[in-house]
């Protein structure tokens, strides 16, 4: 049974807790680490909660959330630890991002990517955004690491190939991320009340993002247990490197279940554009052709303006003592994720010189 840690405390106290249980007499045999984001109320800590087998009511995450699991190797009293990260905000809090996608431990990361498939309207503006800042997250820190191990690029460059089965016919095709990349469609019983061509278009688009990725996806539902089940044995293989069933499943009216490097183009086949529309299209590539006939079915919200839709910066709501205490404040929470951001960093540091890891 895998083990966690308690929800809702802060980083310091997490961190403290996760020392004192690491230094018990048990020897860590190797650590993973684990961000699971995505769309707002999509069922990230349900998921999460059902990976660590705890049987409690799921809470609204607040910003970034830390957790652990810890699972037993072989019979002796070795373990191995997985650290799960979950982002709340949906895709407004891009920037804590940085804190458990990090050079050192890029090597050793991978992400969870959770869409709430009932809202098609912000499905392609949340991955956009999302994968956007991942991938250039992604390789930065993989630019840092490399400086310092000129190793880290080539071994993430064979772990790739190797998650897509080796040689693919689409290889030149596939722009695949360089740690793993899991999509997950969940509340699939929603998605089953909507007009049949509608479900099919979502379906397609996401085993093609999914494809063009190299990621692996997943459809699920809280009331359908063998899908939970499934994606409770994928988390384990990203954490514990424990064996999953890569049955492919890609019948859009049941859930999806399609390891990476399952699919092809071949199969998923062409756009949803009608003949009316072709004359109409102009993109530069095809992830944005995708985009394009997505958004067609589907127009969607713009997120990026949300973001920016902030009345505090409105003139008429000018307040100079409030603005002032309000800059003061968003000042404070920088420097407070930055010092988080250093103090698990130093905490690893001397778990290590302690040789609890």
């Amino acid at each position: 049974m895998v083990k966690s840690s308690g929800a809702g405390d802060s980083l310091w106290d997490i961190g403290i807790a996760q020392q004192a249980e690491l230094s018990s007499k048990e020897e860590i045999s190797e650590e993973k680490h684990m961000l699971v984001l995505g769309d707002k109320d999509s069922g990230k800590t349900t998921l999460v909660l059902r990976f660590l087998d705890r049987d409690e009511t799921p809470k609204p995450t607040t910003a970034l959330e830390y957790t652990f699991g810890r699972r037993a190797k072989g019979h002796n009293s070795v373990k191995a630890v997985g650290h799960i990260w979950e982002l709340g905000g949906g895709a407004s809090l891009c920037k804590l991002i940085d804190i458990p996608i990090n050079p050192q431990a890029i090597l050793d990361s991978s992400i969870v990517l959770v869409l709430n498939l009932s809202t098609p309207n912000d499905m392609w503006s949340t991955l956009e955004l999302l994968l956007s800042y991942l991938n250039s997250r992604v390789e930065q820190c993989i630019t840092e690491a490399n400086r310092k191990d000129s190793s880290v690029w080539d071994k993430l460059k064979k772990s790739t190939r190797e998650r897509l089965g080796g040689d693919h016919m689409d290889d030149d095709l596939l722009e695949p991320f360089r740690v793993p990349l899991v999509i997950i469609g969940t509340k699939f019983d929603l998605y089953q009340e909507l007009d049949p061509e509608k479900k099919k278009v979502i379906a397609k688009t996401l085993r093609f993002v999914a494809h063009t990725y190299g990621a692996s996806l997943f459809f699920t539902s809280a009331k359908i247990e063998s899908s939970l089940n499934k994606i409770r044995s994928v988390m384990s293989s990203l954490l514990f490197g424990t064996q999953t069933n890569r049955a492919v499943q890609m019948d859009h009216g049941k859930p999806l279940a399609i390891p990476a490097g399952s699919d092809s183009l071949q199969n998923i086949g062409s756009p949803p554009i009608s003949e009316s529309d072709i004359g109409s299209v102009s993109a530069r590539n095809p992830l944005e052709l995708w985009k394009q006939a997505f958004s067609k079915y589907f127009p969607q919200n713009d997120i990026r303006n949300k973001l920016q839709d902030d009345p505090s910066k409105d003139v008429q709501f000018s307040e100079p003592l409030i603005d002032k205490l309000r800059l003061e404040k968003d000042d404070e929470l920088e420097r407070y994720r930055k010092a988080s951001e250093r103090k698990m960093v130093e905490l690893e540091k001397q778990a290590m010189q302690d040789g609890i890891l």
